[in-house]
């Protein structure tokens, strides 16, 4: 588990073709529309992903797509609380535990269990507290324990490891997971390369999945010369597929400025078990909030 930064302007170098233009310059290589690439490379990495070696280990693993972090019980009661955490302004003023359990048990609805290596109370606290000085407004941390929290899953709901600090002014406990996530298996199939600019990129995350798991939402890149983010969905048995692109880019000079946007997308089944991927990279979709600690595997 590491301290979440915003990925956009890593993903957007991935896309810059040519210097000084962002999602603005065209491409010889691949002709076609954005529907067209775009659909030709889905259903390449879906049928790499389908009854391969790395989507069993997918489904085997123990991949976090649900909040790491869950706030106390009725959530932070003041303004000047959810700046502090916003900011990541957290003040240690007491002891935290220096001996734990090598491991941890991840137990799914039905019995089914993954033993995975706990982390220990200080990584996880200084994950969400950026800040290593005193500043205000903060949120004051006087202890942990280790205890449980339920956290949704790639194979659904689960109860794992959490270490639960106690907070002043809280009688609930902030909890953050404790469990280390799986290693993500290698892609079957290499990144996306000599597609025209805009015709296909990179999704920054994956943050939310409804409870229906048939709704979900993502955030995706795009630049400061065109009309915002499009994704688009390829369903298979085994995988979903989302393409994100943009919407009429434009040609010429345009800076190097990479926006963000919540696109919420929907599907026609549940995801259930199935591999959900990025389409420019070939790997699955990482999830993370802003200001919480991401999965490993991201």
């Amino acid at each position: 588990m590491h301290i979440s930064t915003s990925r956009a302007a890593d993903l957007l170098a991935l896309v810059t073709l040519c210097t000084g233009a962002v999602f603005g310059c065209g491409s010889e290589r691949e002709a076609g529309s954005t529907a067209e690439i775009a659909g030709n490379r889905a259903r390449q990495v879906a049928a790499a992903w389908d009854g391969s070696q790395a989507a069993d280990a997918w489904r085997a693993g123990y991949y976090p797509m649900g909040g790491a972090v869950q706030l106390p019980l009725g959530g932070l009661r003041s303004q000047a609380d959810k700046r502090a955490y916003e900011a990541q302004n957290l003040l240690l003023q007491g002891e935290l535990p220096t001996t734990w359990p090598k491991d941890g048990r991840v137990t799914w609805a039905g019995g089914t269990s993954l033993t995975r290596p706990l982390l220990g109370a200080k990584t996880a606290y200084t994950a969400l507290a950026r800040s290593r000085v005193e500043a205000k407004p903060h949120l004051t941390v006087t202890g942990a324990q280790l205890g449980e929290m339920t956290l949704a899953t790639s194979r659904g709901p689960a109860t794992v490891p959490a270490w639960l600090f106690t907070v002043r002014g809280y009688d609930a406990p902030l909890k953050i997971a404790a469990a280390d996530p799986s290693k993500l298996p290698g892609s079957p199939i290499r990144p996306a390369r000599d597609i025209p600019a805009g015709q296909l990129a990179p999704l920054d995350r994956l943050v939310q999945i409804e409870e229906d798991r048939r709704s979900l939402t993502v955030i995706a890149i795009h630049g400061a010369c065109d009309d915002g983010p499009a994704v688009d969905v390829l369903e298979t048995r085994g995988s979903v597929v989302l393409s994100a692109s943009v919407k009429d880019p434009k040609t010429g000079n345009c800076t190097a400025q990479a926006k963000t946007k919540h696109v919420t997308v929907k599907l026609e089944r549940p995801v259930h078990d199935r591999v959900l991927l990025d389409a420019y990279t070939g790997r699955p979709v990482p999830y993370g909030h802003p200001n919480e600690p991401s999965p490993s595997w991201s």
